[in-house]
């Protein structure tokens, strides 16, 4: 009984270190704009999140993923030419804190409108993040708009 309920506690433990593996982060985005989108599908697989959409003629991606509480996150790979973008929509406060938490260290310069949050990140490029209510209203959630534009430098290698 003692060891059950040993082997029990531990694996709580071990579920809640690994919860946010499938939010994406700094060197998840660092990862997707320096590869090809060929190898976005395996890492976005890799995380949890199921591709929704795949078209050739336009080389885009739609993957989404759902969060257990109702949230989600849907990214939107794009390649053009050489350079990828990315755009998340979220309603997870997690993933929005997961991404500027772990640029704050890569800041170069970070500035504010009413409407959009500007943050120039050394080594990535230009991450644009709007923030607005959810509907139906809600006080505890809202809706994040996360753009990803890479540095000119920044090419996707086949």
């Amino acid at each position: 009984m003692k060891h059950l309920l040993l082997t029990a506690l531990l694996f709580c433990f071990a579920s809640t270190g690994f919860a946010q593996t499938n939010l994406i982060s700094y060197d998840d985005l660092s990862y997707l704009l320096h590869n090809n989108i060929n190898k976005a599908d395996t890492f976005f697989t890799a995380k949890g999140h199921t591709l929704v959409k795949k078209d050739e003629k336009k080389n885009l991606r739609n993957y989404s993923l759902k969060i257990p509480g109702g949230t989600y996150v849907n990214t939107n790979v794009r390649v053009d030419g050489r350079r990828m973008y990315v755009e998340m929509e979220t309603n997870e406060l997690a993933q929005y804190n997961m991404i500027y938490n772990s640029i704050s260290q890569y800041l170069d310069k970070e500035s504010a409108t009413p409407d959009v949050q500007t943050f120039t990140v050394k080594d990535l490029g230009v991450i644009y993040v709007m923030v607005n209510d959810a509907v139906p209203y809600n006080p505890i959630r809202r809706e994040y708009t996360i753009r990803i534009v890479a540095n000119k430098g920044i090419t996707a290698y086949n």
